[in-house]
């Protein structure tokens, strides 16, 4: 029998680790002598709770001010709040493990919605639930996400123009203020402009890519990533509107798919999202 590594021993005598506590427990215990929100006749009765979380806990991986609160409850709060301009979409033809990592940025980067080409089951372990949350579409081809894609950023610059005629079309008739017409007409505006605007990027390292780091990402935008390994499908390259890569200087190819999803991601968070507190 081998010794055991000195660092192990170490490790087993410091005491450690001591995790602070995740979620809440029992609404009774957290908020003891409160009436239960879920009751209809609490003067506190809010629908968004949900009865079971209540009576056990809630130790789910949610933000504090979600805590109790049912799947639906939450995923609507986040569509009220406005999810961000942008779209990712990843390849799952060799049921790649990092498409439930790339879920769970995406849920945290409140993407608008996660799509998922080729075979309809993926591996969700890595999403830790998150998919509850967000709006996730299953195609059975880059073609139809493509098609999908550009008949949405179409009826959206339809909608704009719509709005943009109507606000001035109001204003004409006296039905509303220069102030009111001026705050439609900008938000129709600039509702118009990012459709015309959006795009199809690859995130792939191949000849003609451009860096990521000097590359401005538009606010409707619809990110395809590829399986670990082979990328991206020569298809999917051929349908995007621009192929950018992320830097790297080591000595592997590639980076963890899902890692190149987290800081594509994030990339576009930092040029477009206001920060919050």
């Amino acid at each position: 029998m081998h010794e055991p590594n000195p660092i192990d021993v170490a490790a087993k005598e410091s005491g450690e680790p001591v995790f602070r506590e995740v979620g809440v427990g029992p609404w009774s215990e957290t908020h003891p002598g409160e009436p239960r929100p879920d009751d209809p006749a609490s003067p506190n009765y809010d629908a968004r709770f949900d009865s079971g979380l209540l009576d056990n806990g809630d130790r789910r991986n949610v933000l504090d001010r979600y805590r109790y609160w049912t799947v639906e409850a939450i995923r609507g709060d986040l569509d009220r709040q406005g999810r961000h301009g942008f779209e990712v979409a990843v390849e799952n033809w060799t049921h790649d493990f990092n498409i439930g990592s790339m879920v769970r940025t995406a849920n945290a980067f409140t993407a608008r919605t996660v799509h998922i080409v080729g075979p309809h089951k993926w591996n969700r372990k890595g999403a830790l639930m998150t998919e509850l949350y967000q709006h996730v579409v299953n195609h059975p081809s880059i073609d139809e996400l493509v098609r999908d894609w550009r008949s949405r950023i179409g009826a959206e610059a339809e909608e704009a123009q719509q709005r943009l005629d109507n606000a001035k079309a109001e204003l004409a008739a006296g039905l509303i203020d220069d102030d009111e017409a001026s705050r439609r007409m900008t938000a129709a505006q600039r509702m118009l402009e990012n459709a015309r605007d959006a795009r199809i990027i690859a995130l792939d390292i191949v000849p003609g890519a451009v860096p990521i780091e000097t590359y401005r990402f538009p606010e409707r935008c619809l990110m395809l990533f590829g399986a670990e390994g082979p990328g991206l499908s020569e298809k999917a390259l051929e349908l995007a509107d621009d192929v950018v890569y992320i830097s790297q200087f080591g000595s592997v190819r590639s980076i963890n798919a899902g890692a190149a999803a987290a800081v594509s991601m994030h990339c576009w968070i930092a040029q477009h999202a206001a920060v919050r507190a």
